[in-house]
């Protein structure tokens, strides 16, 4: 007793203020989003209601309220209604008091359904000052990340187990006050001493103080002026409104999220914890319940809907294991997506990842046995690396694993040898599998052959639910319209290629004749080797899969022809190209030809003659061949797309090529003033007039040839 368990109970009362604060910072911000909210959820509501006609009132109590006094009485909405009040209605004859109670009461409980269900949309068009309030409220705690999430889950867990401890142990804290406690006190304040000391030493070796400081700092910074908040939230739309849905309760319906799984399932599922610490973003509730399916049900299949997050969904899975120490990982893919794995495991966790690809794959494969971290190769090169032993894999990751449904080839064998000796894989395919049940029972039996063995070929035809049934244990989709509660979102993805041998000839020409458009069209010149038009294919096969439209956007004529034979050879009709030799009719006509069609249909078009007045939401996902040295170009044939009357998530995938031209067009138009375009953009003038917010392409263009020469030495 004595000034060392003095210091022991200051320094646990000051984690216990710290751990309070932090708390209390989040919750404020919450507070803030709310206040913001309010009057937004309050117009909706008011606009909903006053497309609701009063005899809708008599549903609430199954026909027997009697409205048509109240219609009579120029009352023709539920909003009038609740206006108007029960002291109104009474005036309106043959409308008594019980009646008058009865209507009023019907209407608050429609209005409370639809304040249940009404959707918040962020109109980044329009901003007005509501949803920039809104917007500027959800941007602290977007920024803020998960590392402020994590820091007050901790907070809230340390102050409740913690302040009753310090308080506990506050006698020990003073000669006097141990003196004046009875012996029973005493003996509880040294050991309350002893449990403070042991969890604030703990606390410190895990970073705990530096953490809750962090996560305070940020939720107090606040947000530097409207357009930034605007620019953010464009970039990162989806964790914006992630956050809304959890804030507001307003969350997808929690059967659907889950995939319908049954019951035993699901629980299973539920109860499987997810560390987020090697992880840098946060995940919607539907993507935490993949993660954590991956990990309960160890080998299975995500079969989500393009759009949903399938990759961040395998990144969250992979962190949490190496959080509890799994020390190898390993991704097989496509390789059209292996330089986007290895960026999206760079940018959303906290993973040592190593390409295991190119002529220096075994050196690589070296590295990564003997220092761990996540590699990500191809199906081709899988081939090349020794099986290995059992536990030596934390988790085995197979992207578009649909390639291995044939059990007769090779990538098949070799996936289906790696799989046996992991004790996590995780197949993920957007391609939805419920019509090709034979397909789908080979993918299962490489992972669990019991499941295989009894998903019968008449469960497929029997529906969706009796598949799902059949295959809980192993599979597992979710639809946009069932998980996504906001409005459609924009989801932007840079597709990274390596160029073909036969593609990098090309360039190289191009770049050798000083020819800027040669260079940025080489890679569509010999289609057959073409490695950017093997991803858009790629992508576009994916797109019919799950019966969604299509437009793909080039400035270049040239490139369109291409896309549009290698297109139509495998997917049969392809509308367009609209170009500016077709007059505005002929364009309109073909925009609505292609909306016309049923389901999965592709749409071609020159950026500059479709980026402009041609509203085209019937599609859900853009390809953009190459990027635009003018980026509002890329802005406005984008918002041809998600405006309002658009239904879905719109996907938007900008095929670039490294180590060229388009790399070097992305570095600069980077360096320009976010804040700057932002503006711009919002303006009339750009709308008219890209030239007059744009750098200027001639400059640019002359920098970018000079430059390649210098590096390829001409």
């Amino acid at each position: 007793m004595g000034r060392g368990e003095r210091e022991v109970v200051v320094g646990g009362g000051r984690l216990v203020e710290a751990a309070r604060g932090v708390v209390g910072d989040y919750e404020r911000a919450v507070e803030v989003v709310r206040g913001a909210l309010e009057p937004i959820c309050d117009a909706a509501v008011e606009e909903a209601l006053g497309g609701i006609a009063v005899g809708r009132l008599k549903e609430v109590t199954e026909g027997r309220l009697r409205v048509g006094e109240v219609e009579r009485g120029g009352l023709r909405t539920v909003r009038e209604v609740l206006e108007a009040g029960a002291y109104r209605l009474r005036q309106i004859p043959g409308v008594g008091q019980r009646t008058a109670d009865q209507v009023v009461a019907a209407a608050r409980q429609i209005a409370d359904a639809v304040r249940e269900t009404v959707a918040v949309h962020i109109d980044v068009d329009r901003p007005e000052p509501r949803t920039t309030s809104l917007v500027m409220a959800l941007q602290v705690l977007v920024e803020a990340g998960p590392d402020a999430r994590r820091a007050v889950d901790v907070a809230r867990e340390l102050a409740e187990r913690l302040g009753p401890l310090v308080e506990e142990a506050r006698p020990a804290g003073g000669v006097v006050r141990m003196l004046l406690a009875g012996r029973a006190r005493r003996e509880r304040a040294l050991a309350a001493v002893a449990e403070v000391r042991r969890l604030t030493e703990d606390a410190v070796r895990d970073g705990v103080p530096e953490l809750f400081a962090q996560a305070s700092v940020d939720l107090l910074r606040g947000v530097s002026n409207e357009a930034a908040a605007w620019v953010d939230f464009e970039l990162r739309s989806a964790e914006y409104y992630s956050l809304l849905a959890e804030i507001s309760g307003r969350r997808p319906d929690t059967a659907a999220a889950e995939g319908f799984l049954p019951d035993e399932v699901a629980g299973r599922v539920r109860e499987q914890g997810l560390d987020d610490s090697r992880r840098r973003v946060s995940l919607r509730g539907y993507q935490a319940f993949g993660a954590r399916f991956a990990l309960a049900q160890r080998k299975v299949i995500l079969g989500d809907e393009m759009g949903l997050g399938k990759t961040i969904q395998a990144i969250a899975a992979i962190s949490h294991l190496a959080a509890q120490g799994e020390s190898h990982f390993l991704v097989v893919c496509p390789a059209s997506v292996l330089i986007n794995w290895t960026r999206e495991i760079e940018a959303r966790s906290r993973l040592r990842v190593v390409p295991l690809h190119g002529p220096e794959r075994q050196e690589a494969y070296a590295d990564w046995k003997g220092r761990g971290g996540v590699g990500v190769t191809t199906f081709d090169v899988l081939a090349g690396f020794p099986v290995p032993g059992g536990g030596e894999l934390g988790m085995l990751v197979v992207d578009e694993a649909h390639y291995v449904k044939n059990p007769q080839t090779r990538r098949s064998q070799v996936v289906t040898e790696w799989a046996g000796r992991c004790e996590r894989v995780l197949f993920m395919t957007g391609t939805p599998m419920e019509n090709r049940v034979a397909e789908f029972r080979n993918l299962v039996r490489i992972l669990q052959p019991e499941v295989a063995e009894a998903v019968g070929d008449r469960d497929g035809v029997a529906g969706s639910k009796a598949f799902r049934k059949a295959v809980a244990p192993v599979y597992l989709r979710r639809n946009q319209v069932d998980v996504l509660a906001e409005l459609p979102g924009l989801q932007q993805t840079d597709e990274w290629e390596e160029l073909s041998a036969s593609d990098e000839d090309v360039y190289r020409e191009a770049v050798r004749a000083g020819n800027f458009m040669a260079m940025r069209r080489a890679a569509y010149a010999r289609p057959e080797k073409s490695a950017k038009l093997n991803r858009l294919c790629e992508i576009v096969e994916d797109a019919a899969g799950n019966g969604l439209k299509v437009v793909v956007f080039s400035q270049f004529r040239e490139v369109l022809g291409v896309v549009k034979q290698a297109l139509e050879e495998a997917h049969g009709a392809v509308f367009g190209p609209i170009s500016g030799s077709l007059p505005p009719a002929r364009r309109q006509r073909l925009v609505d030809d292609f909306a016309a069609v049923s389901g999965h249909a592709v749409l071609v078009a020159q950026i500059e003659s479709a980026g402009v007045g041609l509203n085209m939401q019937a599609a859900s996902v853009v390809v953009l061949c190459e990027p635009q040295v003018k980026p509002t170009l890329e802005h406005q044939a984008v918002a041809r797309v998600h405006r309002m009357g658009q239904v879905r998530s719109v996907q938007v995938h900008r095929l670039l090529a490294t180590r060229g031209v388009d790399e070097r067009l992305v570095e600069m138009l980077n360096n320009k003033t976010r804040l700057f375009d932002a503006y711009a953009r919002r303006s009339a003038v750009a709308e008219s007039t890209p030239d007059a917010v744009d750098v200027s392409d001639t400059a640019m263009a002359r920098r970018i040839v000079e430059e390649e020469q210098a590096r390829l030495g001409r």
